[in-house]
């Protein structure tokens, strides 16, 4: 992977909307709640996923937490964050969401913001702006830094904000019972003794980061409980679990906890999304990059 040229820690905590054909819905308060049905294909389900992972089902949501960055020796660094996101799914200009995410601290690099505008054509580039308040200067991230480490994380831009159902071919291996994850962070086990699709992803884009990995998917929610990524050489280099549970506030499923962790250097990144906040009436001009230089986060 290429070093990053921009080091800010992008995180995804996502909620349920699945297109109306692809799976059951009902009205209600919070407009479609969905599942998956009998009979949906891999493709359809791993699409499911993808509508979870960008937060579709409500209107717009804030979120609070903290991610840390621990060595082998146990050495963390931590840092707490504060996000927002508007989901649009407007065609007239094709816009999807648009999405604000600001570091709240430590002191050094508080204040530092990513702006990202998604867009609902797989094809199109999202647009981010980072804000560097030291500097007083706004500057463009390029897409190009897909699979560069985030910040010094065991996460790439990809997995954390510009991953696409269109990025990858599936094809199911089995099913499977997911035995369980324990957190290297919390020494807490996840997602125990679940049943699954085990599917394998291979990277529709040449000389990837990845030749392969292999995802874990609740056969209930289509929630991405496990990857496992895989090199050239068919080493198992790195792995990523994703908790997700529902409010009491909301009846979106939400995910709140994640870990990727690099098997060859012992390096783990924890991320946990402590409070959301769904559909709070923000409001888009918020979302652009003036206010992104004039907001004190």
């Amino acid at each position: 992977m290429r070093k990053a040229a921009i080091l800010l820690f992008l995180f995804c905590a996502g909620t349920i909307l699945p297109c109306q054909s692809m799976a059951e819905n009902t009205s209600g308060r919070y407009g479609k709640l969905t599942k998956p049905t009998e009979g949906m294909s891999i493709n359809e389900l791993m699409k499911l996923f993808y509508h979870l992972k960008y937060t579709k089902d409500c209107k717009d949501y804030e979120s609070w937490g903290e991610y840390n960055l621990i060595d082998r020796k146990g050495l963390v660094l931590n840092r707490e964050f504060h996000r927002y996101r508007i989901i649009l799914n407007r065609v007239s200009d094709g816009l999807d969401y648009k999405d604000i995410l600001a570091i709240d601290k430590p002191q050094n690099i508080k204040g530092l913001a990513v702006l990202t505008w998604s867009y609902l054509d797989p094809d199109r580039d999202q647009e981010t702006w980072l804000w560097l308040p030291s500097l007083r200067k706004i500057r463009r991230i390029s897409q190009m830094e897909d699979d560069d480490s985030v910040f010094g994380s065991d996460w790439t831009y990809e997995e954390i904000s510009s991953g696409r159902y269109e990025n990858d071919t599936y094809r199911l291996i089995s099913e499977e019972v997911f035995p369980g994850y324990t957190s290297a962070a919390s020494k807490k086990e996840y997602n125990k003794n679940v049943p699954c699709y085990l599917i394998e992803a291979t990277p529709t884009r040449k000389d990837w980061y990845y030749e392969k990995k292999h995802i874990y998917l609740e056969k209930k929610t289509a929630c991405n409980l496990f990857e496992e990524y895989f090199n050239s050489n068919g080493v198992k280099f790195k792995t990523i679990s994703r908790f997700w549970r529902t409010f009491s506030d909301a009846p979106y499923l939400a995910e709140t906890f994640d870990e990727a962790k690099d098997l060859i250097s012992g390096h783990y990144s924890p991320v946990d999304i402590k409070e959301f906040v769904f559909d709070n009436q923000l409001k888009e001009n918020m979302f652009s990059e003036r206010n992104l230089m004039r907001t004190k986060w």
